[in-house]
């Protein structure tokens, strides 16, 4: 099965650019309660809105349906470098001050990665843990592809940038899920928690069957701000789980604060990441 090119790619990648640059100035070291307070009403009206609307939507019942829908791996094959490609066809138009590709943004990450002399699979997850973004090219709104991830099917933590707008959520009428457990037993690992749905779901589950589990956490939860950066959700987490936690936190120092590294010689690196991806990958893959 190919993978179909959509007819119309979405308009662009402000949003999230904006998120991202957000994100990185957020979670910088240091910040009190009150300065993420102020940080957060400081925030530009798109981010504010894009919040608010990922808020609103990202219910149990949407991310079930999207775990049946993407969990079937049934949107085609490719190899990683042919989806890092196809992901280069998301094009932000509307940020005239950008001139780095998508693969360009993903080498900027891994290449910090391997100039630190990290173990070859971490300069691997580097690269690839955005290759979920594709959910856009599939149709998906940004606000079920990017932003900050969390557990559904409970009560959402106030650690969660803009927690207010989940008062329009209809969970929030679900009484079960306004608990502090809601459909979970205590500290039954995140590997039985929905989260809300996103890249970071998508990818981890694309690549289960090829990367160490160290990469598979760093793929899902990289996203998982209120639980890595603000220790939030401790109640669901199993031993694995802390366990895993510096090798998350390990991973998304490079996730925030790589963006400003220099443009990558995309002809020079090339060959060395051909021959990175062939170690893990066979030729194509599910999707």
């Amino acid at each position: 099965m190919s993978t179909s090119v959509p007819k119309a790619a979405p308009d662009g990648l402000a949003i999230e650019d904006s998120w991202g640059n957000f994100v990185a100035g957020r979670y910088r070291e240091g910040k009190s309660e009150a300065e993420f307070r102020n940080y957060d009403a400081a925030a530009v009206p798109t981010v504010a809105e894009f919040y608010k609307t990922n808020h609103e939507r990202q219910t149990l019942d949407f991310v079930l349906a999207k775990e049946k829908e993407y969990f079937a791996l049934n949107k085609g094959r490719m190899s990683i470098w042919e989806a890092a490609e196809f992901l280069n066809t998301l094009v932000d138009e509307s940020d005239p001050d950008t001139d780095l590709t998508q693969i360009e943004h993903l080498l900027q990450t891994s290449e910090a990665i391997r100039n630190d002399g990290h173990p070859r699979w971490m300069v691997l997850t580097g690269f690839i843990h955005d290759l979920g973004k594709v959910l856009c090219l599939y149709g998906e709104p940004q606000w079920a592809v990017v932003g900050d991830t969390f557990p559904v099917g409970c009560a959402w933590s106030d650690k969660i940038v803009f927690p207010e707008y989940f008062s329009a959520n209809p969970d929030n009428k679900v009484a079960e899920y306004q608990t502090r457990f809601g459909i979970y037993e205590p500290h039954c690992g995140l590997e039985n928690v929905h989260m809300s749905w996103g890249h970071d779901a998508y990818i981890g589950h694309v690549m289960e069957d090829y990367m160490p589990e160290e990469a598979l956490y760093m793929l899902r939860y990289h996203s998982f701000y209120p639980w890595h950066q603000q220790g939030a959700y401790t109640h669901l987490l199993s031993k694995h789980d802390e366990q895993m936690l510096p090798w998350v936190l390990k991973f998304n120092s490079y996730d925030l604060y790589s963006k400003g590294a220099a443009k990558p010689d995309l002809r020079q690196l090339k060959p060395y990441y051909e021959e990175l991806i062939a170690e893990f990958f066979p030729g194509k893959i599910d999707w």
